[in-house]
């Protein structure tokens, strides 16, 4: 559906309601992380705003999960909107002026460091962000109410650092946040950051802290409705805090060429609950402006370890508010040391107001907690007493259950796939277990009723008559992306795509003639990114109209010849549009919460919602694949792309995960591609560093979102990782892509390689070579994005001399063929009936 071009300010239909939805719901995004009780406030009136991300608020992070949205309403005109008269305009203008100044010095810099790493610039700064620059500028805001926004931005492409500026606050932040708890009667610190920062020098000082996270197009709005009691926030953390003190120091991170989770299974929670090691703000923790209580529960188990329980909670306080209840399971140590706690579920109530209350039902099934034994290969409960503990975060819990298994089980037989490390997972030291309460509940169960299920990893060919009849060279081209053989270089970053202008590629376009179309893929994660205005030429391909928004976003990383040419060309398209008279169209995409923020909801209907929100303009768009969701872990809070990620917790990603899924794949001809398969954990050197991890944490941590997410949702796609995997790349290894994810995990749809892995984006003398898009194919990858003449040439050479066979190809494309039919068919079918409708 095309949308003629209309005035910059107004709104189509489809826009309106999407963005009234989130706006509706967003506040379930934010976490109040400390209250005094002086929010929210009565009315709207003189307020002192002051902050990095008063004026320059972040609507999410860059790289792909940037969103092309027709307008994003800062904290300051959300202010103003809601009534608010904001007493500090000199001190905003100010501020502006010290950080365009400090734009130059810090370009200046990144070249420096990207000569000496060798690397082309605007590849080295992608993501790359400048930190807050230190200044001095007088607190003189009239009136007795204060709002310091605090903002961080990170993206693809770059870690962050534990410096001033980026994960520890500046001098500058921590003089002027503490001064405004000083002088104001009402003070809130707003944080408007999509991961962790160290707030320790201020969080004993500062009253009140909200976490606003960042929330898309209406960021600022929803700070406004929050201040002023119209929404609450509702929102709990989905990542330990612990601040640079508190970081564990075991694992590596961010090294160029080997990176060792030395860790093991204890990331986040995991490590400080089994450590005792004391955080800022724990896991799960959040809490609202009115106060909750959890009452009675019910709690029963079976013989086959399927644990459900009801539990009451109540509305204690004073204002209407939202609350989530946590169940988490402590294992016997036995032969496999074990985590002091692992989730195990999560409910959140509906809307309580003062005194009203609720029951909610939860359930999980033991197994879902089974540990990996790499020496037996299997998955198992080990005999012993598990401890059910409730609470509303990781740190304030209660026991209400134990439940005795009488004979260790085995529920999984599989076999270790993923290759060896050079190291032994940290273990904790063996702790005396607490004392159990003499009024807990014990429940005993033999477990000779808990099913094991032996994995085959043989595979029946099952290949496609198309496919059949299809040349080697044919085969070829289905298995590479659709590519332009006379492209530069940066027509595969928002203009790989001849049917949609700024999706992120398509599958071949030069088999039309056998009945196949081609599948349009667009970037995610926060909503679609593409290109806002375009035109329609002869034959139906588009154009773009205007600059491409990635290249823009580059801006000052690249040469200035090539921004110049650029941005000429650009300028002569749109003169030569403008006099031929065609039709400029829009298609401006709704920016969503981010990953993390909608993660923090704890509502998984509500991330159903806002998947059928990006499903609907997939479908008004003509995108069939969004590449998202991200469901990496937070292993390390420095990761810059984290915020695209929802948790360090692999329920919470998995659970998140199929969600989003579920809203997407509800509207016909839309499917999601899940990323990055599998241990992509860090952006520094990511096309050419190996994780190092072990078996037993592969499967417990980082790939059991992945399962989760496939046996709720079915996507109808997979990406694989740059990085490579205990020396294997992700995307050759058949291991990850052909016996975990189809035999293990059950995974019926495509999977894909990330986008330009082997197109001399790697540093110079790197220690490992890029994949072969011939070994890729033989792996299990069924297509190489986003394609090029060398990647088809590639392959070709790679059937001629043996490291990749008909058979492989066949098998791949066959994949590729049942889904471009089924979802173009899909696609096809719901225009039928829009246009049926449009007639009537």
């Amino acid at each position: 559906m095309r949308e003629k071009r209309m005035s910059a300010l107004r709104l189509n239909d489809y826009e309106k309601a999407h963005l009234e939805s989130i706006l509706e719901e967003a506040s379930e995004c934010a976490v109040l992380l400390k209250k005094k009780g002086d929010f929210p406030l009565e009315k709207p009136g003189r307020i002192a705003l002051y902050g990095s991300g008063a004026r320059r608020t972040i609507k999410g992070g860059t790289g792909s999960g940037d969103v092309n949205s027709r307008f994003d309403v800062n904290i300051e005109e959300g202010l103003k909107r809601a009534g608010f008269i904001i007493t500090t305009k000199d001190w905003l203008d100010a501020y502006d002026r010290v950080k365009r100044e400090a734009v130059l010095p810090w370009i200046r810099r990144l070249r420096k460091e990207a000569r000496e790493a060798r690397q082309f610039l605007a590849i080295y700064g992608m993501g790359a962000v400048m930190p807050e620059p230190t200044y001095d500028l007088s607190l003189e805001g009239k009136g007795d109410t204060a709002v310091y926004v605090l903002s961080r931005v990170s993206g693809e492409g770059s870690d962050r650092r534990f410096l001033p500026g980026d994960f520890l606050l500046t001098k500058t932040e921590i003089r002027d946040i503490l001064a405004c708890q000083a002088k104001y009667r009402h003070f809130m610190l707003v944080l408007n950051v999509g991961g962790p920062v160290d707030l320790s020098p201020v969080a004993d000082q500062v009253e009140n802290i909200l976490l606003l996270s960042q929330l898309g197009s209406v960021t600022g709005l929803v700070c406004a409705r929050i201040l002023l009691g119209i929404d609450y926030p509702s929102g709990k953390l989905t990542t330990s805090w612990a601040g640079q003190a508190g970081d564990p120091k075991i694992g590596d991170f961010a090294k160029k060429n080997d990176t060792r989770y030395r860790e093991g299974i204890y990331v986040g929670y995991r490590f400080y609950d089994t450590a005792g090691q004391p955080v800022l703000f724990p896991f799960g923790y959040g809490i609202g402006y009115s106060e909750f209580r959890l009452g009675e529960e019910r709690v029963s188990v079976d013989p086959t370890g399927h644990v459900s329980l009801e539990v009451r909670v109540k509305n204690t306080g004073d204002y209407p508010g939202k609350e989530t209840v946590q169940i988490y399971l402590s294992s016997p140590d036995g032969k496999l040391d074990k985590p002091y706690q692992e989730l195990a579920a999560f409910a959140k109530s509906g809307e309580l107001p003062p005194k009203g209350e609720a029951l909610l039902h939860l359930e999980f099934d033991l197994t879902d907690l089974a540990s990996y034994d790499s020496e037996r290969e299997c998955y198992l409960l080990e005999k012993g007493l598990y401890l059910l503990r409730m609470g509303t975060n990781s740190r304030d819990t209660r026991l209400i259950m134990g439940v005795e298994l009488e004979h260790t089980c085995i529920t999984r037989r599989v076999k270790n796939l993923l290759g060896t490390v050079d190291f032994t997972d940290w273990k904790p030291e063996k702790a005396d277990r607490e004392p159990l309460p003499k009024e807990l509940p014990l429940v005993k169960i033999s477990g000779r009723e808990i099913a094991c299920r032996t994995i085959s990893y043989e595979r029946k060919k099952d290949t496609d008559p198309l496919a059949e009849s299809l040349s080697n060279e044919e085969l070829a081209l289905l298995t590479t992306g659709d590519f332009n053989p006379n492209a530069l270089y940066l027509t595969a970053i928002g203009e790989a795509s001849v049917h949609v202008s700024g999706a992120a590629g398509e599958t071949s376009n030069r088999l039309r003639k056998k009945g196949l179309k081609s599948l349009i893929m667009a970037d995610g994660p926060a909503g679609l990114r593409l290109n806002p205005h375009y035109v329609v030429n002869r034959g139906g391909t588009v154009s773009s109209y205007g600059q491409n928004p990635m290249i823009d976003s580059m801006g000052l990383l690249l040469p200035k010849v090539v921004l110049w040419w650029m941005r000429r060309s650009s300028n002569r398209a749109m003169r030569r549009i403008r006099k031929s008279g065609m039709t400029v169209y829009d298609q401006f995409a709704t920016a969503i919460p981010i990953g993390t923020a909608i993660a923090q909801t704890w509502n998984l209907p509500l991330a159903v919602s806002w998947g059928a929100i990006v499903g609907d303009e997939m479908e008004r768009f003509g995108i069939h694949l969004w590449l998202a969701p991200a469901l990496n872990i937070h292993r390390n809070v420095r990761c810059g792309r984290n915020f695209e990620y929802y948790s360090e917790d692999p329920l919470i990603s998995g659970k998140f995960a199929a969600a989003i899924t579920r809203g997407v794949q509800q509207n016909p001809g839309c499917g999601t591609t899940i990323k990055h398969f599998a241990a992509n954990n860090q952006e520094t050197n990511r096309y050419g560093n190996n994780s190092m991890v072990s078996e037993r944490a592969m499967r417990e941590i980082y790939l059991r979102g992945f399962d989760i997410c496939i046996r709720e949702s079915q996507p109808c796609a997979l990406m694989t990782s740059y990085n490579l995997l205990n020396g294997v790349h992700t995307s050759c290894s058949r291991a990850l892509n052909e016996d975990i994810l189809r035999s293990e995990f059950g995974f019926e749809g495509i999977v894909m390689t990330d986008w330009l892995i082997e197109r001399g984006t790697a540093p110079k003398r790197g220690k490992y070579p890029s994949p072969d898009p011939a070994l890729v194919a033989a792996a299990g990858n069924d297509l190489f994005m986003p394609g090029s003449r060398k990647d088809y040439q590639r392959t070709l050479a790679g059937l001629a001399q043996g490291r990749v066979r008909r058979e492989d190809l066949l098998r791949d494309a066959s994949r590729l063929i049942r889904m471009i039919k089924r979802l173009t068919s899909e696609a096809d079918r719901a225009k039928d009936r829009a246009h049926r409708r449009e007639e009537r």
